[in-house]
């Protein structure tokens, strides 16, 4: 059964550091693309960043050069690295997989499984 599951949620200060993880059952990294998402509160879920089974990262312009995406295939777990966080980056996180390679990788519908998400909060 495919599953994800997020950790490493939590409050930080702005111009901290947080680690966020995806845990993935049920298939390997090698054969699908994952999405890591945010919903900020009042507003629309949106892209953060992608790596793809061939290990191509992508990132949204807003956290370009602080969030750095990576995989550790031993523990079947994709992390995203999150510096120099800002209050803007309060939101719930949600990584996502897909099985097919991914044409829009910021886009939701591309993704056929998702994880119950966690909550990070950027606050002073």
């Amino acid at each position: 059964q495919v599953q994800l599951v997020e950790s490493g949620g939590g409050l930080v200060q702005p111009g901290g550091s947080l680690r966020l993880a995806c845990a993935a059952s049920g298939f390997t990294l090698d054969y699908v693309d994952i999405g890591w998402f945010r919903q900020p509160p009042g507003k629309e879920r949106e892209g953060v960043s992608c790596i793809s089974k061939r290990v191509y990262t992508y990132y949204a312009d807003s956290v370009t050069g602080r969030f750095i995406i990576s995989r550790d295939a031993a523990k079947n777990t994709v992390y995203l690295q999150m510096n120099s966080v800002k209050p803007e980056d309060t939101a719930v996180y949600y990584c996502a997989a897909t099985k097919s390679d991914v044409w829009r990788w910021n886009v939701g519908y591309e993704y056929a499984y998702w994880g119950q998400g966690t909550q990070v909060t950027v606050s002073s």
